[in-house]
């Protein structure tokens, strides 16, 4: 199961700020909820867990987020993650692309595309219920992000278990025919 995933958001700060703490995975990975970093292979692979919990279905992966270009003159990253569940039960895939753009009044628009392909126990939801999950979950991350750049802590790192209830009877109930 493929689905593809296009979001933008904006930004208070300039994009030297926010490209330096968008492609460093330290930091970055305390927006990403339910993230973990657990070994930096190399300056371009970083190893890592993502748990996801909705509802009855609870999923963790181990996987490998690999920069295939980060190139900060043009203000562009391209990654590849590969994530293997835990449970031997299937794994996913993301592909994905990142844009910086300098708005005139100092702001940072961020744009992002996302090639997701899952196989396993979470592709019997089908797309729509992926979609919506990595919906909920983008919107959080954009949250810890700009909590992040403002100086905050950035916000809680677990998935928000309301909005991830929403999503799953959202995309149970709401005619899924993947």
């Amino acid at each position: 199961m493929t689905t593809n995933i296009a979001k933008g958001f904006v930004v208070n700060h300039p994009i030297a700020m926010v490209w330096e703490n968008l492609t460093n995975p330290e930091k970055i990975v305390n927006c990403v909820p339910g993230a973990s970093l657990t070994e930096t292979v190399d300056e371009n692979n970083y190893k890592g867990k993502v748990s996801l919990k909705f509802g009855p279905v609870k999923a963790g992966y181990d996987g490998l987020i690999t920069f295939l270009e980060r190139d900060a003159a043009t203000h562009k990253m391209v990654l590849k993650g590969l994530g293997d569940d835990e449970k031997g039960k299937g794994n996913a895939e993301m592909n994905m692309t990142g844009i910086l753009t300098e708005e005139a009044d100092g702001q940072t628009n961020v744009n992002v595309s996302m090639d997701i392909t899952i196989t396993g126990m979470l592709a019997q939801f089908g797309s729509r219920l992926i979609t919506d999950v990595s919906n909920t979950v983008f919107d959080q991350f954009v949250g810890n992000f700009k909590d992040q750049l403002d100086g905050k802590e950035a916000g809680d790192n677990s998935i928000s278990a309301g909005s991830m209830m929403g999503s799953m009877v959202k995309g149970i109930f709401g005619g899924n025919k993947s």
